[in-house]
């Protein structure tokens, strides 16, 4: 069964002068170590040591402020993902008070690409805001990739993220080879979990099994926007019988309506090589 975990209701743990943690993903809560996530917040000023044996790669997405990686003068910022290659080692260093840290690590990554040593050993940052935007062939819901092995050198994840406007909808489908989770950014909405309906809030985690039915509908009052990220990133999905697969049309356009950065042609998701 999947499993969702509240943000409100996790621990806030200080682990050095101004700096927070609460441990949203492990394997406490989901007995897998496909990956962990946690949640960190800053004062301005802090810093805190990011430390990945040399078997882990992990991957850190800024929510709210800014911060640099001190060691290579790397800015972060909302709109990126920076990937930090197998045994990574730096500092963050928060650039404002209540800067908000998703820091996620997959251990032992080697299990879900065999040639992952063989990827460069330099962080890597996705400017999601300037990646094109995908719109839904069947409503208004959008798509925008943050991770792919186009973007990172590596398939052993892969990351999303996805707008639901008032009113739209998922059908229900299933992934074969793959664990992963949806961390809700703005709104609420309903998750349905194998035929129950599910509640889900900004700052709340849904943690999905190998082959676990579940779709989306936004029934509430405001956009509903999650990521989402797939451990490893290569995975099938399946389709409930009769639903409108999900399939996703260029806009030539990024997020701020500019050119985007590449150009990703119709794809149905879960048929998305190459991208």
């Amino acid at each position: 069964m999947p499993i969702i975990v509240r943000g409100s209701e996790i621990e806030i743990k200080e682990i050095e002068k101004g700096v927070t943690i609460q441990s949203l993903l492990s394997l406490q809560n989901t007995g897998s170590d496909n990956v962990f996530l946690n949640l960190m917040e800053f004062a301005k000023g802090s810093l805190h040591n990011i430390l990945l044996d040399e078997g882990a790669f992990g991957w850190l997405q800024v929510l709210e402020g800014s911060g640099v990686l001190t060691n290579y003068e790397v800015e972060l910022e909302p709109h990126g993902v920076t990937y930090m290659p197998l045994g990574y080692e730096g500092d963050f260093k928060a650039n404002e008070d209540s800067t908000k840290l998703l820091v996620a690590i997959v251990p032992n990554a080697r299990r879900f690409d065999n040639q992952i040593k063989n990827t460069p050993n330099i962080l890597q940052t996705t400017d999601w805001s300037n990646e094109p935007v995908l719109k839904s062939e069947h409503d208004e819901r959008t798509r925008i990739y943050m991770a792919t092995r186009t973007l990172t050198g590596t398939e052993a994840y892969r990351g999303e993220m996805i707008r639901y406007p008032i009113g739209t909808a998922a059908p229900e489908h299933h992934h074969e080879g793959a664990e992963h989770f949806q961390y809700v950014l703005k709104g609420s909405g309903t998750a349905v979990l194998a035929g129950v309906p599910c509640d889900l809030c900004a700052g709340d985690v849904l943690y999905n099994f190998d082959k676990e039915a579940h779709s989306f509908n936004n029934n509430g009052t405001e956009e509903f926007i999650f990521v989402e990220f797939f451990v490893p990133g290569s995975c099938k999905t399946v389709w409930a019988p009769g639903a409108n697969v999900c399939a996703w049309l260029p806009t030539n356009q990024d997020i701020m309506g500019r050119t985007p950065s590449r150009n990703i042609a119709y794809h149905v998701h879960g048929e998305d090589k190459g991208i």
